[in-house]
This record gives C-alpha cells, structure tokens and sequence, in this order.
C-alpha cells in the first residue's frame, strides 16, 4: 500500500453487490488507473451558518480508495467527468470537513 497515497472521494457512490476488486478492476480497465479500496462512509448533516446540523440532510454515502502514486497525473482529469475528488479538495479547500467524524478525519490526514 505504500505505493498507493492519494486519497480520493466517490460522493453518493455505493460498492452494492460489486467488491473492493471489481472496483479496481473497473478504474484499471477503464481508466488504465490502478486503485486500491478503502471504504464507504455514510456523510453527516450539513450545518446551518449557526453551525447547527440542517434537518434531512446528511446520509450519503461515499466511497473512499487509493491512487497508486504513478498514476496520479493521469488520473487527475479522468476523475472529474466521474465527479471524483481528491481527499484535500474535500475537507481542506472546501472546508467540508464537517461531513465527517473526526475520527475519520483523524484516520485519514490530508497528504498536501
């Protein structure tokens, strides 16, 4: 795994019935980029601008997975037709930080 570091987000994205290897077998055949699975997260509310959560929002699911460090730059057009982002992008730039527990935060530091 150490040649995989970049972190993307799949938002509303859901395994199903596929597995982690049809997934990266999927972006491999597709997109000649190799990933590896890391999980789906179910999103938490949004927050009003009194930082209170937003009724019926939240629940979402996102897949989370790896991009092996080789296949980055290509990779990094591909994804945007597919509505892909990086990590960063998510919870650092954007500050949607608070659609994750820290806990998920604190197990994945952005990297840039």
């Amino acid at each position: 795994m150490s040649d995989f570091t970049q972190l993307c987000v799949w938002p509303g994205i859901v395994l199903g019935d596929s597995t982690p290897q049809d997934l990266e077998k999927f972006f491999l055949d597709e997109l000649g980029t190799r990933v590896k699975y890391h999980t789906e997260v179910k999103t938490l509310p949004d927050l009003d601008s009194s930082g209170k959560p937003v009724p019926e929002t939240g629940g979402r699911n996102d897949l989370f997975f790896f991009v092996h460090n080789d296949d980055v730059g290509a990779f990094s057009i591909a994804r945007l037709s597919m509505g892909i982002r990086w990590w960063e992008d998510v919870v650092k730039y954007n500050d949607n930080s608070h659609l994750y527990t820290s806990e998920f935060r604190r197990e994945n530091p952005v990297t840039w």
